[in-house]
Order: structure tokens, then sequence, then C-alpha cells
């Protein structure tokens, strides 16, 4: 059976472009200090102010020497020192060489840098045992790693601990960033407890709300927790209203499958509007799209699986998006030789949880066992999902399927 057999459940594509269709960018911008920037959007392109390096600069501690001085002799004295900051200066004598270390400032008139290990200091001078010397060998120039007015980073790019000293290299103190979306977040049922508190018959702890604080912030996001709402209409319709008040996003956890105490369906239908419910995806097809009065909404399954994997594959690109991120994109989808079978039935699109290997060269996936929405072992086990196509049917060993290595957000 196709997807489309499926009454009801929408296939993953589109309920990712209903949600993204129905997303504005944040516009507010912010201008921060550059260490307090990290993880927050550009909102302008960062162009350079400067050449880098700034001056044409050793690569190696060695010598500096112009080669007209070595077609007679092998043997040169020096005549003075260029150092890190403190570069050599005054005339240069000619037949004369000039001990520099790694990242001095070159000499002028300076051909190359013989670096130290190809020299032998003697009573007449340094003597070099380079058989051949290359013109500017060993020498950075001017604006080698980035040029001045070149971009350096596009608008809509997430700073990330790469770019930060890029950025610190330019001398650029500020940058100009958009202000994080704001996420409250909350679990519902009766079941549930906090950590800390006892289990009484029937209860169990709340994983998920520490997993979606944990993926809110990794995601660049401002998390709100509003703790564990118990099945109560009207505390629950207080706490969305609440939820709304302080945030862009709302996102639930519990509370959409069609159980008698689910009562988000009927909560969101009062507060704004249902965009959908119900994905043909495995794990998490009962998750739900809405619009409330002042906030998107997004609810995740209760099953702990099910709603980190839901974050992952559509709030999270539903996130960068109002965070005015351009730059982000899903991990690209890799063939992967499976070492043993995946139970699959047609009709919805199955992340299973998988753990890759290369062997070969060539990519090879095993399952983490344990496949179960309520099974979180197979997700701290998994370093990548299986991600199995709607119509297909059970793998066998052999075959190849393709896999999507986790990002960031999940190490």
């Amino acid at each position: 059976m196709g997807c489309c057999d499926a009454p009801g459940l929408m296939p993953i594509e589109d309920a990712l472009f209903k949600m993204l269709e129905s997303v504005t960018p944040i516009t507010t911008t912010l201008s921060l200090s550059l260490p307090d920037a990290l993880g927050y959007v550009l909102a302008d392109e960062i162009t350079s102010p400067i050449f880098v390096p700034p001056f044409d600069n050793s690569a190696m501690d060695g010598y500096a020497v112009r080669l007209a001085d070595l077609s007679n002799t092998d043997t040169l004295p020096v005549a003075g020192k260029s150092f890190a900051g403190q570069p050599f200066e005054g005339d240069w004598p000619q037949g004369t060489c000039i001990r520099i270390m790694t990242g001095a400032k070159i000499p002028q008139d300076c051909d190359a840098v013989i670096m130290q290990e190809q020299t032998k200091v003697t009573e007449n001078g340094v003597q070099f045992l380079a058989d051949k010397i290359k013109p500017n060998q060993n020498i950075r120039p001017t604006g080698d790693d980035i040029k001045q007015g070149a971009q350096v980073l596009p608008k809509g790019a997430r700073l990330t601990p790469r770019d930060i000293p890029m950025i610190a290299s330019l001398g650029i103190a500020e940058v100009t960033v958009y202000r994080k979306p704001k996420v409250a977040f909350f679990s519902t049922g009766d079941e549930l407890r906090s950590l800390g508190e006892p289990l009484g018959a029937g209860d169990i702890y709340d994983s998920n709300r520490y997993g979606i604080a944990a993926l809110i912030e990794n995601f660049g996001c401002e998390p709100f927790d509003l703790g564990i709402i118990p099945d109560c209409p009207e505390t629950l319709k207080a706490t969305f209203e609440q939820a709304q008040s302080m945030s862009d996003v709302v996102v639930t956890s519990g509370g959409v499958s069609v159980g008698e105490a689910d009562y988000t369906k009927d909560i969101l239908e009062q507060l704004g509007q249902i965009g959908f419910w119900k994905l043909a995806i495995k794990p998490g097809k009962p998750f739900a799209y809405g619009q409330l009065d002042s906030a998107l909404f997004c609810g995740l399954p209760g099953n702990p699986v099910s709603a980190m994997l839901t974050m992952y594959v559509l709030v999270q690109p539903l996130l960068a998006k109002l965070a005015g991120c351009t730059e982000w994109k899903p991990e690209p989808m890799i063939p992967a030789v499976t070492k043993q079978g995946f139970k699959k039935s047609p009709g919805r699109t199955d992340y299973q949880r998988g753990i890759y290997s290369i062997e070969n060269g060539q990519f090879v996936v095993e399952s983490t066992g344990n496949q179960s929405s309520g099974a979180f072992r197979s997700m701290s086990l998994a370093n990548c999902f299986v991600v199995l196509e709607r119509e297909r049917g059970r793998v066998e060993a052999g075959e190849t399927v393709q896999i999507q290595l986790f990002n960031n957000t999940l190490y």
C-alpha cells in the first residue's frame, strides 16, 4: 500500500512545504559583541576591512635570504632578527641573512625563507643545505587568506565556533544579527513526572522535555520550559495562552493522538487553526502543525523517539527559516549496504536508527536493535538514520539503502 492509499496521512515533503510556506523570518536585529554572537544568524554579510595576513610573513622558522646573495656562496652571516610582533628594521647589508620566525614580517627585498632544518650554524655564519631554493618559498603573501573587501560570511549564516576566530582576525568587534526565535514548550499527561519525583503506579519520567530543550538550544533558539501540564482542558488552554504570549513557536509533547484525554486538538481549534494532523512518517505519525493567535504551533507525539525525530526532521528546518538562517540545509542522503535485514511495510517513510561504518571504502549500516518509538536506547546508540522510502517494503541484508548522518545538533 502506498502513502496515497493511507487516508489522512500527508507525505513528509508536503508537510515541510506547508510548514515553511507559512513562516515569515524574524527581522528584528541586535548588535552584539563578537563573543556573545555565537549561534546567532547574521543580519548583514561580513566583508573584510583588511588583508589577512596584513603583510608578507614567514610560514616557517628559519632564515630570510636574497637569492642573489647565495649565487656564489652557501654561507651567510646573520645581520638581524625578525620575530612575530618585532619585525627587522634598518638596513639589510648585502651578503647576509635575517633570522626569522613563523608569522614574522618578511624583510624588504627578501626572496625566500629557508627553514632552519635545512641549515647549519657555523663559525662563518649560517650554511644553507637545500639543493634548490625556489623564489618566494615559505613566504605567505599579503592577503593570502582573505582579500580586503572580500565577502567572508553571507547574510543568513549562523555563527559557529569556526566563524568567531575568523571574524576576530579581521578586527571586527561587533556584528549585526537577528534575534533568536523564542520557543515555549511543555509536556502533557497525568502519567508524567519530573526528575527527582518518585514514580507512582503507572507513572513514567518525562524525558521528552529534556531532549526538546537541548535541541531548541542546539537549533540556535531560546527555550522556555513550561513544565508538565496535566490532562485538564482548562489548565491546558491557559498554558497555551501563556506560551503563545511569550514565544514565536509553541512546541508540545504528547496529547496529539486519538486518546480520550488528548485535548490538544480541540484547544488548538479554539485558539487558532490546524494546518495538518497525521503524517506518513514512522515513527511520528501523530505530528500536528498549526497557527495560534500569535505563534506557530508544533505538536509532537508523546513517544520519546517520535518526539525527537519530528523535532529534528520537521521542526528544525522551520526554526532555521524563522531565524533567518538561509544557509541551513539537511544532511545529504548517502547510499549504504545493509549488514542485516530491516523490517518495513509500505505506506510511510521510515526513519530507523542505525549505526554506520566504512568498510573497504563503502558505507555499511546495521540496526541499533529495537526500533519501537518508545525505545529511546535506539537513538542513543545510533549515529545515523536509515531512511526507507514510503513505498518500500522489507529490506534484506546486502541491499542498498539511503542513510542520513546526524548533524551537530544531535552530538
